[in-house]
């Protein structure tokens, strides 16, 4: 071979070579390229997934509170009613407890009474408890000194029966109270 084909024969593997060079650099550049993108994809997605879990957990949550509110809506729905109902049935309290009433009238009275007092707590309105003085259920509007008969903290006499809805007080009980 003549020299200037060896020549040739160099330079066109020099070129092939500086070309397999650039183009290994630019595959590498390329795959690094793809790579930052695949890894910023899964950033995103990453971030849209946990956005998604918030949000899921939030939805739960609020359909929780809503079943809940819903049920005490449920278990409370007749307090205003029975609030209502209270003070007729003091006044029939009072009526009976007028003397000179005819017996057929009295028993009149002491049937409606007992049914609303059976209406009540079929809905879950019962009378507060009266052993001893509790100032979640009782409001003490006059004490008097304790005594053999009546210890310290314990109820005397009581004005107005208290009421309460499941464990919602509806009205405290107004008691005269030993101290």
């Amino acid at each position: 071979m003549s020299e200037e084909a060896k020549e040739e024969i160099k330079n066109e593997q020099a070129e092939e070579q500086v070309t397999e060079e650039l183009t290994e650099e630019a595959l590498e550049d390329i795959v690094e390229d793809e790579i930052s993108e695949v890894e910023a994809a899964q950033k995103l997605a990453d971030e849209w997934e946990n956005k998604f879990l918030r949000v899921s957990a939030e939805m739960q949550n609020v359909q929780r509170r809503a079943n809940e509110e819903r049920l005490q809506l449920i278990k409370y729905r007749s307090q205003d009613l029975a609030k209502k109902i209270l003070a007729s049935l003091d006044n029939l309290e009072r009526a009976l407890a007028v003397e000179g009433l005819t017996e057929d009238v009295k028993k009149g009275l002491e049937m409606v009474q007992e049914s609303l007092i059976s209406a009540l707590k079929e809905e879950g309105v019962e009378e507060v408890s009266y052993e001893s003085f509790d100032h979640n259920l009782h409001m003490a509007v006059q004490t008097v000194p304790a005594d053999d008969e009546h210890p310290a903290d314990t109820i005397v006499q009581v004005f107005q029966k208290g009421y309460q809805l499941h464990e919602r007080l509806l009205r405290p009980a107004m008691v005269v109270v030993a101290q």
